[in-house]
């Protein structure tokens, strides 16, 4: 595996993610069923990695969405401008009054507790982003002189929206190579997104194209096993018990049947319960195994720890930590993004740093 060389800071943006911003709708500590009023945030796969960037570790971070004009979507555009996510890449589709054509997506999350899992319940279809072609972004002006980035994200769940998601993606990330921008993909394999368009056999079959294009990727072991075919050897279906030999063992794999890749991670979880979660992270660069143990944590809000780890991880490469600093710094973000609710990261750079060193949950006066 080669190293992965970062871009110097002379460019617009630090980091462009290219995905769909839904409207998250929580119930609190209900149910969504029995729910009769909701808090509302923004979330989305890639759009929770570039709010993570700019938010904790103070980076230039924009998105490429699209939205539906009306109301609701100019509420998702709020919530973009309060994370100082850089609005100027959303294409604006004119609303029909109904949504017949077009229309914003929502997301219905419970945040689970103790025996009760989490349960998440999307209406996302015919959205605005789900609709974009190849030629609807001028990736040529987005990643060429005059603006650029140093770093694009995108990810299976952007993929999984359409036959043309997944063009635009091979369109964006072509520019992107051309100006020696490095690519993370996440693979968040979603079962609801694909079981209606072929299920997993599809999902190879995008995926496996995909990844051919990537520098970066991340996962856990049911991403690389359902989406490019790859399983971890030595766990049960309720991944209990995670090995560590059989992880590495996965990622050599991954590396050896797609050599683009500089890096791989995967993120290591065992839910004890809703509420406790064993956390940490293991990554395979330069041929060589960085490995951040699991450590007991207590759940608030599970939905977006991924995505955080991702942009602890980014965040670490993109400011030269080192990749040993940049794993930890994964999952150390992703830990505290899973203490406060909403997709979305609030954690501060002190308060990662402080729980990278080990620090305790002691009051702060």
């Amino acid at each position: 595996m080669k190293t992965l060389p970062i871009p110097d800071s002379k460019r617009r943006w630090d980091c462009l993610s290219l995905g769909e911003v839904m409207l998250r709708l929580d119930p609190g500590e209900g149910r969504i069923h029995t729910a009769r009023q909701f808090q509302v945030w923004e979330g989305g796969g890639e759009y929770n990695v570039a709010r993570g960037l700019r938010r904790c570790f103070g980076l230039r971070t924009t998105i490429a969405t699209a939205l539906a004009d009306n109301p609701v979507g100019r509420l998702v555009e709020d919530f973009i401008l309060q994370g100082g996510v850089d609005p100027s890449l959303i294409r604006w589709v004119p609303y029909d009054g109904v949504g017949r054509s077009v229309r914003n997506g929502l997301n219905f999350t419970e945040r689970g507790f103790g025996v009760r899992a989490a349960v998440g319940c999307s209406d996302r279809g015919h959205t605005a982003i789900s609709q974009v072609k190849s030629g609807d972004f001028d990736w040529e002006s987005i990643f060429g002189p005059g603006n650029g980035s140093r770093w694009l994200h995108t990810g299976g769940i952007f993929a999984a929206l359409s036959a043309s998601t997944a063009e635009v993606a091979v369109e964006a990330m072509d520019a992107a190579r051309k100006y020696s921008t490095p690519i993370s993909y996440d693979l968040n394999y979603r079962d609801s997104l694909w079981k209606s368009i072929g299920g997993k056999t599809k999902a190879q079959e995008v995926n496996r194209e995909l990844v051919r294009k990537v520098d970066v990727l991340l996962g856990n072991e049911e991403d690389f096993s359902a989406m490019l075919g790859i399983a971890i050897r030595g766990v049960g279906e309720d991944f209990a018990e995670l090995p560590i030999a059989g992880y590495e063992e996965m990622l050599r794999e991954v590396a050896t049947a797609y050599p683009n890749l500089r890096l791989v991670a995967s993120t290591l979880r065992t839910a004890q319960s809703a509420s406790r979660n064993a956390w940490g992270a293991i990554a395979l660069y330069e041929d060589k195994i960085v490995h951040v143990p699991q450590r007991e944590i207590d759940i608030f809000d599970r939905v977006g720890g991924g995505d955080s780890f991702a942009s602890g991880l980014i965040y670490g490469l993109l400011a030269g930590k080192g990749i040993e600093w940049a794993v930890k710094c994964g999952v150390a973000h992703g830990a505290l993004a899973m203490t406060t609710p909403g997709d979305t990261s609030m954690a501060t750079l002190a308060e990662v740093e402080r729980i990278m060193k080990g620090g305790s949950a002691r009051i702060a006066r």
